[in-house]
C-alpha cells in the first residue's frame, strides 16, 4: 500500500521544522496516542502506540529508524510496529522544501499490513494512516509555532 501525504507548515523556516520534527519530547507529545518514545541507539526509537480509529484499535510497539538523513532536506523511517491487530512494516521518506509560505513535508510511505491490518482493506487502512499523520503535523505545527 503506498500512502502520499503532504501538509504546509505556514511561517515555520525548514530549519526551524527540521529541528521541532528531531527533537524526541515533541515526537512523544506529537505522536497520536503515544505511551512511550525511547531513543535505544542514535537515530533508532522504541515507542509505544494506543490506536483506535474506525476498525483499528489496539495497542502497538514498534521500532523506529531514521535513515538517509540529508539535514534539512530529507529523511526516510523505517517503522516496525506489532499489535493484537496485525504487524505493520513501512518505509517512509520525508522531504522539506522551502516554499513562499513556510515549508512543505511530503511523507511517501510504502506499507505493508497483516492480520486485521491487512483484511480491513487498502482504502480503509490509507484513510486511517491519513488521519494518523495529519493529527502528528498539526501538532508538530504548534510545536514549531512556539519556536518561530
Amino acid at each position: 500500500m503506498n500512502i502520499e501525504h503532504t501538509y504546509t507548515f505556514k511561517g515555520i523556516p525548514r530549519d526551524v521544522l527540521w529541528k521541532t520534527i528531531q527533537n524526541k519530547e515533541v515526537l512523544q507529545r506529537a505522536l497520536p496516542g503515544c505511551k512511550s518514545f525511547e531513543e535505544v541507539q542514535e537515530d533508532v526509537f522504541t515507542s509505544e502506540l494506543g490506536i483506535s480509529i474506525g476498525p483499528v484499535k489496539g495497542l502497538f510497539t514498534s521500532d523506529v529508524r531514521q535513515v538517509d538523513r540529508d539535514e534539512p532536506e530529507s529523511y526516510r523511517l523505517l517503522v516496525r510496529g506489532k499489535g493484537k491487530p496485525g504487524e505493520i512494516d513501512a518505509d517512509a521518506k520525508m522531504v522539506f522544501e522551502e516554499t513562499e509560505e513556510g515549508t512543505r513535508l511530503q511523507c511517501s510511505a510504502e506499507v505493508k499490513l497483516t492480520g486485521v491490518l491487512a483484511s480491513v482493506g487498502q482504502r480503509v487502512m490509507s484513510g486511517v494512516a491519513k488521519v494518523v499523520l495529519g493529527q502528528f503535523f498539526k501538532e508538530i505545527d504548534e510545536e514549531a509555532k512556539q519556536i518561530v
